[in-house]
């Protein structure tokens, strides 16, 4: 009988292990494995390919309208001058930084989908009509700008309260970065396509076009296969896969809607560090997107064709940079090897400081001899730009996934009024768009808000998540501390 208890002891232990086993391998496909979530992943990553497309065609269109010798000298013409053109290229983020705040709050409260669908829905029909308010002049332009802008406010804070309800913790940083990759890619793509579009028999108004078309093309798509939770999935995300989600991110799928804590929020040492990043990095990030056409054409003398191609370039490497950088940092912190707060920080200033030293580096940059250089050091400052997706971008997540989509509006919201200086500061500086000297200065500044911005992430940034997150959980987990179940208190 001994020996017979031993043999069903051992038969039961080997059964329990084989389950164990069994279940980590289940759980390892659900993780690699293809699954609804992946779906979602590639809905969102074409949202903002299209998105970003819709926001930086005017960026080399501006070129093409203002200047009928580069392009099909069929198409119209108009004569703006360099102040009115820095006005039309910040005119979108007027418009935009309004809807940042509201659109994290009704996302939260009527879900990402719809939030996305409406804002890529309208900014597609407006894009569409550009051609046609052009021939009503720049002002006419800022205007419907300023409309687009207030549509695609409320895409950052939408998709980050997406990602909140799908983004296993151990994919977080991969999944958030292959989402956020489409922005790169919707700017290589029209950065490309703008010159030659503006060549062609179609001609410039074909930029507004072909993005606005491709949009309502999403929409539909998104229509039917888009969804705001896996709770919301039933009937088309396996039981296994929503279960894997919703236990890893500690949710049972009819999470309650919990009370924005606005106070915390704004007195919050590690939401105004990360504030002050997000600004750091749109900063510099958007003086390369919206001028480096234009100094391109003026310092390195480049057509309007290598221009959009050279354009182009250093965001596709950012975005290569992205998938090459995003599995790495979450295997880093799935093996332990490094924290989550300083793997955030390390990658956040491989983001900032790398940009920073080849912006200093290009504002020596005096003669059309050095162009290769020139579009070296452009694509290197953009290119490391990427590893921000594994820092401040996805910190917002970290801190409070029941809030990520709130807070995303309001660093988003006081990040882009950067948006707005930044190509306004150019038009003052820049009397003369050929001088390199006048160029120097808008570079240095840029590395400087680089360089300030990562430095007081590294010290007050954090990536815990905080109390105020769910007040109502974090109390019920003190009382547990401090009741008979806490081992210090039962001596």
């Amino acid at each position: 009988m001994g020996i017979m208890g031993k043999e069903e002891k051992s038969s039961a232990e080997n059964n329990a292990e084989s389950e164990k086993s069994k279940k980590i391998d289940d759980e390892q496909k659900l993780q690699y494995g293809f699954g609804f979530r992946h779906v979602q992943v590639l809905l969102i990553f074409t949202c903002l390919t299209i998105a970003y497309a819709q926001r930086v065609n005017m960026s080399v269109a501006i070129v093409a309208i203002t200047d009928r010798n580069s392009t099909n000298p069929d198409f119209p013409e108009y004569e703006w001058d360099e102040k009115q053109k820095s006005m039309v290229l910040s005119s979108f983020f007027w418009g935009y930084v309004i809807t940042q705040i509201p659109g994290g709050q009704m996302a939260k409260h009527f879900g990402g989908k719809i939030m996305l669908l409406v804002s890529i829905t309208l900014c597609s029909l407006l894009c569409l009509l550009t051609p046609i308010f052009a021939a009503f002049g720049w002002k006419a332009v800022v205007a419907l700008r300023v409309v687009q802008g207030l549509c695609q406010g409320c895409i950052f804070p939408s998709t980050h309260t997406l990602l909140a309800k799908w983004a296993p913790p151990s994919e977080r940083g991969t999944i958030g970065t292959y989402c956020y990759s489409g922005a790169q890619f919707g700017t290589v793509v029209m950065l490309a396509v703008s010159g030659v579009l503006a060549s062609s028999a179609m001609g410039w108004p074909s930029i507004f076009y072909l993005s606005g078309v491709f949009g309502l093309v999403w929409a539909i798509l998104f229509m039917f296969y888009g969804s705001s939770s896996p709770a919301d999935s039933r009937d088309r995300i396996s039981s296994e896969e929503r279960h894997f989600i919703e236990t890893s991110l500690n949710t049972t799928g009819d999470a309650k809607i919990i009370k924005t804590p606005w106070k915390d929020i704004f007195t919050s040492s590690a939401v105004i560090s990360l504030v002050i990043a997000h600004s750091a990095h749109n900063w510099g990030f958007w003086t390369l997107l919206t001028e480096i056409p234009s100094y391109m054409k003026s310092v390195l003398h480049f057509n309007i064709k290598q221009n959009a191609l050279l354009s182009a370039l250093p965001y596709f490497v950012m975005m290569i940079m992205s998938f090459i950088l995003s599995p790495f940092a979450d295997w880093l912190t799935n093996k332990r090897i490094l924290k989550v707060e300083f793997s955030r920080k390390l990658f956040n200033t491989i983001g900032l400081w790398i940009p920073g030293v080849a912006l200093i580096a290009l504002a020596y940059i005096t003669s059309q001899t050095q162009s290769s250089l020139a579009v070296g050091l452009v694509t290197l400052a953009v290119g490391f730009n990427a590893a921000t997706y594994l820092g401040f971008q996805i910190n917002h997540i970290d801190l409070s996934p029941n809030h990520s989509g709130t807070l995303m509006g309001i660093t988003n919201c006081s990040a882009n009024v950067m948006s707005i200086i930044a190509p306004l500061l150019v038009g003052f500086i820049l009397n003369d768009a050929s001088d390199p000297l006048q160029w120097r200065i808008i570079f240095f500044i840029a590395a400087g808000v680089y360089f300030f911005g990562n430095l007081q992430f590294i010290i007050f940034g954090k990536a815990s998540t905080q109390p105020w997150n769910d007040p109502d959980a974090h109390r019920k987990r003190n009382d547990t501390i401090e009741g008979v179940e806490n081992p210090a208190m039962e001596y």
